[in-house]
This record gives C-alpha cells, structure tokens and sequence, in this order.
C-alpha cells in the first residue's frame, strides 16, 4: 500500500489539521459572541446600577481651589479621571476631566443624594428641608408624603385641561373656521368659561410652586428644587447592597416604561420598544402570507423552464441587496406614489398636509416585508420540497384537488420550514436602521401609533424604534458615561426583543414539527 502525502502530511494527519483549524475557528467565533454579549451586558447594566457620591476637593491647573459632589470615574488604566458632578454653576449635573494630581481629596458623601427629575436631569446635592405652604419645614422623611401631595394637585390639574379647557379651546376653533363673530352669544359663554377654568389652574399652580425642595452643594451654596419637578430622591452612598439592587430595579421599570429624555441620552424607551414590536408584528402579517403564495407558486405551480430559474436566482439575490435601497424605494414608492395617491382619493379635505403620503409605520412595515421577502420565499420553497411526494399521491389518490393537498397536507407539513423564514426576518427586521430613518421611524415621537383615539391603530403616525434611538443616541453620548451606558442597555433591550420573538417562533416551530412530522 502506498502512503501519500501531501506538503508533508499523511491522510491521518490532514484530517487532524483541518479538525484542529475548524475547532479553532469555530472557538473564535464563539469567543467574539460571548465577549460582545458581555460588554453589551456590563455596560447597559451599569445604567441602572446606583453610583456613589463623593465629596471631590481640588485645585485646578490654574490655581483656583474647586469642592463638588460628583460621582467618580476612576479606571487604572487611564491617566485622568471623570468627574460628573454638581455646583451652583451647573446644579444639573456637569462632566469633566481631570488629571490625578488636581485632586487632593475624595470623601464620601453620605448625607449627599441623587435627585432624579421628570425630566431626566439628575442634581447631586445635599438635600437639607422640605418647604411646604403654610406649614413649617418639614423634615426629610416626609418626601413621599409630600410628592403624594403634589402628585394629586398636578392630576386636578391635568384633569382641567383635558376635560375642561381642551374642549373649550377645540371648540374656540371651530368657531374661528366658521367666521363667529367675538360677541356671539356662545362664543362669550364658552370665553368666560375658558377664563373661569385657566383661573382655577393658575391657581393650583401657584400652590404647587410653593412646594419646594431646598439642597446645598459642597460648598454649602443653597438650592431650590421645585417638588413637583422631583421624581425620586435616592441617597446613594449610604445603599446597602440589596438597596442598590432595589433601586436598579426601579430604574430598569423606569427605562421600560417612560419615555427618552435629554436627547435620548436618559428616561426610558418604551415608545421604542413599543414601535420596535408593533413594526415587527406588522411586517410579519404582511411578508408570510406573500412570501408563502410565492413559494407555493414557484414550488408547486410555476412550469420548470429558464424563466422560473431566473425568478428564483432573481428572488436569492434580493436578499444581497443594500437594506438603504429598499429604504429609497419605499420612500418613492409607498409613501409619495402610493401614499399620495390615497390622500387625494381619501383624505383630499386635508392635504396639502399629507396623511398617508408621509412616512408612517404602515410604510415602515410594508418595507421591511419587502426586504425580508426573499428569506420567507426562499426558506418556504426549501421546506415545501421537503414533503415527501408520497404524501401528495397518496393525497390525490384519495381524491383530494391540488389546492387540497397543498393546503392540508403540504403547508403542514412544511410549516416548520415556513417558520425558519418568518424567524430570520424578524431577525433581520428588527435591527434595521437605515431603510426605517427613511420611511417612519424618528428619534422622537410625540405620540404612540396606537391610543384611545378612534380608530385607535394610526398607522400614518411615524413611531421610534430601539435601533435608531441607539443609533441616535451614540452621538450624544460619546463623552458621557451615563448616557453611553443607556445606548448599551438599549442595545441589550434590542437583543431580547430579537431573542424573545424568536424563542416564540422556535417554540410554535417546535411544536408544528412534532405535530405533522411524527404524527
């Protein structure tokens, strides 16, 4: 017998080597997915993780002497340290960088607290008494009893401008659009009540401005902090470590269900994760049942000729195609051709201020079901040729028709190949930026595509997605540690969107197969 070789290398050994390069390969690629996944991890966690404060003395460079609260970014392997810290000058938080030697000392501060306002900005400070009207200073531990009282005066207020002055105010309009004259009868009615009702809110307003709370900075300069613009106060030095654990988990219900704020780089991305699934959902009830009749056609209809091969080459390399194509494509198409032509045919009365003809999420999901098209096409033809064809002579000799035996015998039993494809698209759709930007998804969105208004689903409405807020937010964040940290929980929020729906499909997947393919 005769031993080849090859550079060197027996047979044997060959097939080693390609074992070993696989293996090795394989344990890189491995290796890369876990490492992302755990600074995606570490970093979107910290964003909830409460971080102490310090009191930070110092002098600068040019001999000035400096005393701040701030919270202390500290990593051996820089040479400067970041400070994010509030003073009278910047009582709403202020990031710098500083060499080793400007700073002398850092105590921590434990009777120091983070204040957290509704509108994302966070104060660092010493909080010192509550002022209340016509009442003494109260103390501390009365916070919640007193944001419990300012809570009920700002709903008495919202309820008489919803319920109240809204109405009157659509209904001032209406009399502008119709030409009243200012001393018609009704118009006056309506007037004087918009005045009585603007009275009572002024006044519930200017008691909820004397609710206040007074806090001082390191350098002992006071504060005021209107209560009502409070939303928690957190003294986070002196947490134990199941407090802490307490408050993160406060602020992961916080970052799911409040809005962004601050230019996305604080609040919550509800409106985005709410727009990431209804964009999804939608896009996957309009890509399957196409991308399944097409499979069905070119599988079992579409004659065996060049022309059918063609479509199908045609159909795999669509999937190749630059996702900010079909981003310009339904642009052009959907929304100012189509788009254009139902305003003028449905909503003429209103243009030239579009409704359909602006990009929306019903645009948004109708792109995506085209760009993800050929993966449900090509994944149902390949489960459909797996049916074996016994089951369809065996369908037809029992006297079923053709539509018959696809409908109850082969869609079944490639259903779990159908699922494969509406698996990779959600996949693919939901980290899709570029193509959104263009045909509905914003960075912010004033409203939800679905409320309480008739007809309660807005599918004109643009909407925020999870993918272009990270994308967004990465320029607002490229020097702040807490805001860079938002845009990795996002991210990991993204990957168990993703991870979430597809564990669903592979679930119903799962179950289909087991049911049609093992009786």
């Amino acid at each position: 017998m005769v031993n080849r070789t090859t550079f060197g290398l027996s047979a044997v050994q060959r097939q080693s080597l390609v074992i070993s390069l696989t293996a090795f390969f394989t344990s890189l690629l491995l290796i890369a997915l876990v490492s992302v996944l755990i600074l995606i991890s570490f970093r979107g966690t910290a964003y909830f993780w409460p971080e102490p404060i310090y009191t930070v003395t110092g002098t600068h460079q040019d001999g000035t002497r400096f005393s701040v609260l701030a919270n202390l970014f500290d990593e051996s392997t820089n040479e400067d340290v970041t400070l994010k810290f509030s003073d009278a000058q910047h009582p709403y938080g202020f990031q710098v960088q500083l060499s080793r030697e400007e700073i002398e000392t850092s105590l921590l501060a434990n009777q120091s607290a983070e204040i957290k306002l509704l509108d994302g900005r966070r104060v660092l400070a010493i909080p010192e008494y509550i002022v209340v009207p016509s009442k003494p200073p109260q103390p501390l531990g009365n916070i919640d009893i007193v944001l419990e009282e300012v809570a009920q005066i700002s709903a008495q207020i919202e309820d008489l401008n919803t319920q109240h002055l809204a109405p009157i105010h659509e209904a001032l309009s209406q009399f502008d659009k119709r030409n009243v004259v200012a001393d018609a009868p009704a118009r006056e009615r309506l007037v004087a009540s918009f005045d009585e009702y603007q009275k009572r809110v002024e006044a519930l307003e200017a008691t909820r401005a004397e609710y206040t709370l007074l806090v001082s900075f390191a350098d002992e300069t006071p504060f005021v902090i209107p209560i009502s613009s409070i939303q928690d106060v957190d003294f986070v030095s002196r947490l134990s470590t199941w407090e802490k654990w307490q408050v993160a988990f406060s602020e992961i219900g916080v970052f799911l269900t409040d809005s962004p704020k601050q230019a996305n780089t604080s609040g919550g991305v509800f409106p985005a994760l709410f727009g990431t699934v209804l964009m999804v959902f939608l896009m996957t009830i309009i890509v399957t049942p196409f991308g399944v009749l097409a499979a069905i056609y070119l599988s079992e209809y579409a004659p065996n000729t060049a022309l059918t091969t063609i479509i199908r080459v045609s159909v795999s390399n669509m999937a190749g195609v630059p996702s900010i194509v079909y981003g310009v494509f339904g642009l052009g198409f959907f929304v100012y051709t189509l788009g254009g032509s139902i305003d003028e045919l449905l909503f003429s009365d209103t243009l030239p201020a579009p409704t359909m003809g602006s990009p929306g999420v019903f645009w948004a999901a109708l792109t995506m079901a085209i760009l993800t098209l050929p993966v449900v096409i090509v994944a149902t033809e390949e489960g459909l040729r797996r049916v074996p064809e016994g089951l369809k002579a065996g369908s037809y000799a029992l006297g079923a028709t053709k539509i018959e035996t696809i409908v109850r015998t082969v869609l079944p039993i490639a259903s779990p190949g159908i699922m494969t494809g509406v698996i990779l698209a959600i996949a693919r759709a939901a980290g899709e930026v570029a193509p959104l930007m263009l045909v509905g998804a914003v960075k912010f969105a004033p409203t939800l595509p679905i409320d309480g208004e008739f007809p309660y689903l807005h599918l004109d409405r643009q909407f925020m997605h999870l993918g272009v807020l990270i994308y967004d937010g990465a320029f607002h964040s490229q020097t702040d540690g807490k805001s860079a940290s938002m845009m990795f929980a996002a991210c990991l929020l993204l990957l168990v969107v993703v991870f979430v729906l597809n564990i669903l499909a592979v679930v119903l997947r799962a179950r289909l197969r087991k049911r049609y393919l093992k009786g």
